[in-house]
């Protein structure tokens, strides 16, 4: 019998475009054409927006320009210098140690950002953004941090395939692509140990103004770095205990931290992995920036190892970057996206997405908390539901 005719699996037509598709095709081949876009930055009613729109443009092929100049200042200790006021640049030349006419470019592209100020008698001083530097040492740290990833992006198609090989961002953060974080040695965390404390110590702040731990009684911070979250949570409630769990090395240097600061009494520091386990009897667990460093099933492991660590009613904070912040697009879904895909684990992910986890692991009555910098971190608090946590040891 001879074979029938092969039947070839249809093709999925695309539904025809609606209106509003239409409609927006239309307006961007509009923008797209050379001839409207210089009607519109002629015509008054519409010039205010082409010239805004041409601005963003061009914004965003210079950033990393906007960056480096960020990135020398910070270097020179510019900002430092001018703390104790204006100077002129010929004094600021010669404290620099630059040529007068490379110091006169870096002064007026810093006043340009915002970072200096040009005085009318042609000194410098500091401006807003100068000044707030001096009072954010943990920026200054992510600035040089930065040149790793600057790095990383020479190619961000291979970066976007994974076909550019190992980057420098996945090296340094040694744990994002351990077999077993729990073997990763002192020397391995060391360079990052006091990048997450910085980073920690920016937010830390912001968290327990939104969410005060007076009524806890005792705190598992959970990758909690060299104790730069569970310092400030120790200092903000003086009757709170405090258990600190990160990979030993990390835990090591969070317990020397917590000798030096003169916790010892009631803040102890323990090694080991979230995939074995957590220590239970603390009633309030912290996740802060810990939880968009994982992919979505190392995460969701570790949400259940802290459900099945507190008891029915215990608290779980989950304070992190996140994407889709209004006002504030580009940190989470920009940079932290592109930033996480560098260091080879984890993304950053919305409020609502992780409120789906947080209900999966076992959590109930999420509830956000407003924080002052809602860019930098945003606050999750969950209630860990009766019974055990799903997909966790009985």
């Amino acid at each position: 019998m001879r074979p029938g005719p092969r039947v070839l699996p249809a093709t999925p037509v695309a539904p025809p475009p609606g209106w509003r598709d239409r409609l927006l095709a239309w307006r961007h081949c509009l923008i797209a054409s050379p001839r409207f876009q210089r009607l519109a930055a002629a015509f008054p009613p519409t010039r205010p927006i082409a010239r805004r729109n041409a601005r963003a443009l061009f914004d965003l092929c210079a950033g990393f320009v906007y960056a480096q100049v960020l990135a020398a200042a910070l270097r020179l200790d510019l900002f430092r210098l001018l703390a104790d006021g204006p100077m002129a640049p010929e004094a600021i030349a010669s404290r620099l140690d630059l040529p007068p006419d490379r110091a006169l470019c870096l002064l007026r592209a810093a006043a340009s950002l915002g970072l200096l100020t040009a005085l009318r008698d042609g000194r410098f001083a500091l401006g807003d953004l100068g000044a707030a530097l001096l009072g954010n040492p943990s920026v200054a740290a992510m600035v040089a941090h930065h040149a790793m990833l600057y790095d990383d992006l020479r190619d961000p198609e291979a970066l976007l395939r994974g076909t550019g090989g190992p980057t420098r961002l996945s090296a340094y953060w040694a744990y994002a692509g351990a077999d077993d974080p729990a073997g990763v040695g002192e020397a391995a965390v060391a360079p990052y140990g006091a990048l997450m404390g910085a980073s920690q110590a920016l937010v830390a702040r912001d968290i327990l103004d939104a969410y005060p731990l007076r009524r806890h009684t005792h705190l598992l911070d959970v990758g909690g770095g060299e104790g730069a979250f569970a310092v400030e949570a120790a200092r903000s409630a003086p009757d709170l205990r405090i258990t600190l769990f990160d990979l030993p090395p990390v835990a090591a240097r969070a317990g020397r931290r917590f000798a030096d600061e003169g916790l010892a009494g009631r803040a102890a520091a323990l090694g080991g992995s979230f995939h074995a386990g957590l220590p239970r009897g603390a009633d309030v667990v912290s996740l802060v920036r810990v939880v968009h460093d994982h992919n979505d099933a190392p995460a969701l492991a570790l949400l259940r190892s802290a459900r099945e660590a507190l008891p029915p009613g215990g608290t779980l904070l989950l304070a992190e970057p996140m994407a889709g912040t209004p006002g504030a697009e580009p940190v989470g879904d920009a940079y932290f996206g592109l930033y996480l895909l560098a260091m080879g684990s984890g993304r950053p992910r919305t409020a609502a997405e992780l409120s789906g986890m947080l209900a999966e692991a076992g959590f109930g009555s999420v509830r956000e908390h407003p924080t002052r910098r809602p860019m930098l971190v945003r606050l999750l608090s969950a209630t860990a539901a009766p019974g055990p946590a799903p997909g966790t040891r009985a």
